[in-house]
């Protein structure tokens, strides 16, 4: 099976590329939504490509891509009440909430913005355009990965 491309939201003042950058490895814990939950779970796996993406930022903008080195396994910071998103619902034995491991691939030179992303026809049809989307993971095609990634050099 092909590897997939997605895109991964993060307010850079809570988690940024440069974080990830300087940790190397990051688990994309966190997600408290259950379609991103089932794509963390079920579809995203090691070897799937990610645009890191800075949301609820002036401008926010594609920064650099990602690839996933670890598939969905569940999100132990559920479990823990003095965690920044703790969901006590979910346990070891029935987890609720899973994440996955990221590493960095490659900062773009010039980050593509949300503005940026919606005057290219090329990208009309992705699911970060459309109105009213607001998953933190989405799903992309690979031309869709493609275009950001020609745009970010």
């Amino acid at each position: 099976m092909p590897n997939r491309s997605w895109l991964f939201k993060s307010e850079p003042t809570a988690y940024s590329y440069d974080d990830l950058i300087a940790d190397e490895v990051a688990e994309w814990d966190g997600v408290r939504n259950f379609q991103a939950r089932n794509f963390l779970r079920d579809e995203i796996k090691a070897g799937d490509r990610v645009l890191f993406y800075h949301s609820n930022t002036k401008p926010p903008s594609v920064i650099g891509t990602a690839e996933v080195v670890r598939d969905g396994y569940p999100d132990h910071t559920a479990w823990d009440p003095n965690s920044d998103h703790p969901d006590l619902k979910s346990t070891t034995n029935n987890p609720i909430w899973y994440m996955v491991d990221i590493v960095p691939r490659g900062k773009f030179r010039n980050p593509v913005t949300l503005e940026d992303i919606k005057s290219n026809p090329l990208l009309s049809d992705m699911l970060l355009v459309r109105r009213g989307m607001r998953l933190s993971i989405q799903p992309v095609t690979s031309e869709e990965f493609q275009t950001i990634c020609e745009m970010g050099r």
